[in-house]
């Protein structure tokens, strides 16, 4: 069993060796969206590894490629669904903001102000920055990601 600490919640998780990082995410009632379904094709997962990059599983070529496109990506990117835990002491800054699965999900929130940031689930980019109102024409010029997320998975099965 290896410890994993999870910022900025400050809540340490329990896995056993081997066990990805989405999946020590998703076993603390972490809402990620899995885009791409853990094939490691979207930026939905992607965190930043503070402590112990060398307690995680090399990066994969497809997790190499997918990181190039993130917009908020660094050298202490990964994506969680791509890292395995192999030793104690790894630190996972979870990234702030939200990030959009479905355009029709912000329907209901037409004329409000987004809560945190909304991120683009390809690349991680800031699609209605915290505060700003969200309005039915930025909705509808957003809906094409459905389509782009859906070209995207086939493209890179």
């Amino acid at each position: 069993m290896k410890k994993l600490l999870l910022q900025p919640i400050n809540r340490t998780v329990t896995v056993q060796t081997r066990t990805s990082l989405l999946d020590a995410l998703l076993s603390s009632e972490l809402d990620v969206p899995m885009a791409c379904k853990g094939r490691g094709i979207c930026a939905t997962c992607h965190v930043h590894v503070e402590q112990g990059h060398d307690r995680l599983s090399p990066k994969t070529e497809r997790e190499c490629r997918s990181l190039a496109i993130i917009t908020s990506a660094n050298e202490n990117s990964r994506l969680s669904c791509q890292a395995r835990i192999l030793g104690e002491g790894v630190v996972v800054r979870l990234p702030e903001g939200m990030y959009l699965e479905r355009v029709e999900d912000l329907l209901d929130l037409v004329g409000t102000r987004a809560e945190v940031d909304i991120l683009h689930p390809i690349n991680g980019s800031v699609l209605i920055p915290k505060g700003k109102v969200i309005i039915r024409s930025r909705i509808e010029e957003l809906k094409r990601l459905n389509v782009e997320m859906e070209q995207l998975t086939l493209t890179r099965e």
